[in-house]
């Protein structure tokens, strides 16, 4: 069938004629290009029976200017499209929301499933836009509530909507979109693809795993995937900064830390460019920063030093067994750096507390009185295990069914992240290439790593390779990530180096570029050659790094 849907029934046409054949197919073809480039009006929707599913609007968007819900953006120059929205309820207590946006004309046969951040309440319009601008059918979800992406209270009480959260929101958004696109144009997308970031990433990883044929192509960046370690991991940060008093980093020491930590590994890839190229090479000691005469925002006090220090290294058991990575050097200064997600302008004020106690108060200990004191880690990791690694954590690496049905899978992280420790993402990959072995993962898995870039974009490094939509990134694959993934889908091309771009301002990229570098397979890393502008993307060369 046409992606464009029947346009009529084909005619059973006589050998013995053959003025005939052609006079009916010049009919049928003009049949075919005066059709409509949909099976039916966008408004007839309304009345279409999906399981567990209630559609609430089916409406045509003019061209132009669009604002979908009140509070949220207006969009300002978007092409027609047929918007539908439902409402889910597959289980007793769901109640998940989803929009499918459909161009009503130069459809290009493709479905664009979006993802959240945070903890979802929210669906990603600005994301549908983008799609649907660029003539793909796209649909999104607040996953099965309503909130802020920081907010967990909705999950006091209700393990339906944990678990909506936690898999099977994004699930039933694809398949009601897909039944949806297929009633609108009379047949499904022929190529299906997800990309997200941070529990977007999560969702993204959650669906090669899980349902292996919602998606051809996806995208996962800083993947939250194994949620319940994350933020066991975050619970052992905050207490490191707030058990004692005289243990808290404010943010005024943040430019001394980032400073201390440049100083004394900056240089080490041959280029002195505020970028660390590979942390790991990084061996930063806090003690260097030890107050020697009275405090100031220039040192740390002994107890910060030992603070600093563990939020580094990350959580281990009893055993002395790492639970979760501790955060990588060089990512500490900067708006999306250590003073927004771990040290917050005061104690209790970060993201990261913020999420932490979010998710231990209202999905592991149901108990809006907890208190973060209060945890011991080995006890900790055993309870949010029990309680919600099914249902929340992504991190099985056995995606042999993925691969078989001829999946692709991309993944990204900023070595500067602040949020989540970027050698989780590697963490994973590797636990796929042990899994699946290094030349099975080779053919349908890649990993980039992104110096200088913080939590999904941001930062001093480039941070603009087209990974989730971003409409100021070229188009071409060996610029946009979401390019080079459609073409190792459709045409089985596998993306080697992708060059990343970094503007003049991030947020007027007409501005002009500042500098250009490869983001380079892992377990590859760029290496300047020694010789060229240190900003052209020409200068480096992917040479093999540490695995």
């Amino acid at each position: 069938m046409n992606i464009y849907g029947t346009v009529g029934k084909t005619a059973k046409i006589s050998t013995a004629a053959p003025g005939r054949i052609a006079a009916a197919a010049l009919l049928g073809l003009i049949i075919f290009l005066a059709a409509p480039a949909f099976a039916v009006p966008c408004e007839s929707l309304s009345t279409l029976k999906l399981p567990d599913t209630t559609i609430t609007l089916a409406q045509s968007i003019a061209a132009g200017a669009f604002t979908p819900a009140s509070g949220r953006p207006a969009f300002k120059d978007l092409p027609a499209f047929c918007r539908v929205t439902a409402e889910v309820k597959p289980a007793k207590d769901s109640d998940i929301k989803i929009e499918v946006w459909m161009p009503v004309s130069g459809w290009n046969g493709k479905y664009q499933g979006q993802g959240n951040g945070g903890f979802a309440g929210v669906i990603g319009y600005p994301g549908m836009a983008f799609a649907v601008s660029r003539g793909y059918a796209t649909a999104g979800t607040d996953t099965g509530h309503s909130g802020s992406a920081a907010d967990a209270s909705w999950a006091l009480g209700h393990p339906d909507k944990i678990i909506d959260f936690g898999y099977r929101g994004i699930h039933e958004m694809t398949l009601k979109a897909k039944a949806i696109i297929r009633a609108f144009y009379g047949d499904g997308p022929q190529r299906s693809y997800f990309a997200s970031c941070s529990n977007g990433g999560r969702e993204a990883l959650m669906e090669a795993q899980r349902f292996p044929e919602d998606y051809d192509g996806i995208i996962a960046g800083a993947p939250a995937n194994f949620w319940t370690h994350m933020l066991i991991a975050g619970a052992f940060d905050i207490q490191a900064l707030q058990a004692d008093p005289a243990s808290y980093i404010p943010a005024s020491k943040i430019p001394a830390i980032s400073a201390a930590v440049l100083a004394a590994c900056d240089a080490q890839d041959g280029v002195a460019d505020g970028i660390l190229n590979d942390p790991r090479g990084c061996h930063f000691d806090p003690v260097a920063l030890l107050c020697k005469e009275a405090d100031s925002n220039s040192c740390l006090t002994p107890p910060q030093v030992t603070a600093l220090n563990k939020i580094y290294a990350g959580p281990k058991n009893s055993k002395g067994e790492r639970i979760f990575p501790g955060y990588s050097p060089g990512g500490e200064e900067g708006m999306g750096g250590w003073p927004n997600w771990i040290t917050g302008p005061a104690p209790g004020k970060s993201l990261q507390f913020a999420f932490t106690t979010g998710f231990f108060i209202n999905m592991v200990f149901d108990d809006p009185a907890w208190d973060f004191k209060t945890l011991g880690i080995d006890a900790g990791v055993k309870i949010a295990d029990d309680k919600q690694a099914r249902t929340l954590n992504a991190t099985d690496p056995n995606l042999k069914a993925f691969k078989a049905r001829g999946g692709k899978l991309i993944i990204y992280h900023g070595w500067s992240d602040a949020a989540i420790p970027p050698l989780n993402a590697i963490d994973y990959y590797n636990s796929v290439v042990t899994t699946m072995g290094p030349q099975d993962t080779d053919r349908f898995v890649r990993l980039y790593m992104a110096p200088g870039m913080q939590h999904c974009g941001g930062g001093p490094g480039p941070t603009s390779f087209g990974q989730f939509g971003m409409p100021n990134a070229p188009t071409d694959p060996q610029h946009n990530m979401s390019a080079a993934l459609e073409q190792w889908v459709e045409k089985g091309i596998a993306p080697d180096k992708i060059i990343a771009t970094k503007y003049v301002s991030d947020l007027n990229p007409a501005q002009g570029v500042k500098m250009t570098r490869p983001l380079c397979p892992f377990p590859q890393i760029a290496k300047y050659k020694g010789t060229g502008e240190i900003n052209d993307e020409s200068s480096f060369v992917c040479v093999q790094g540490k695995k």
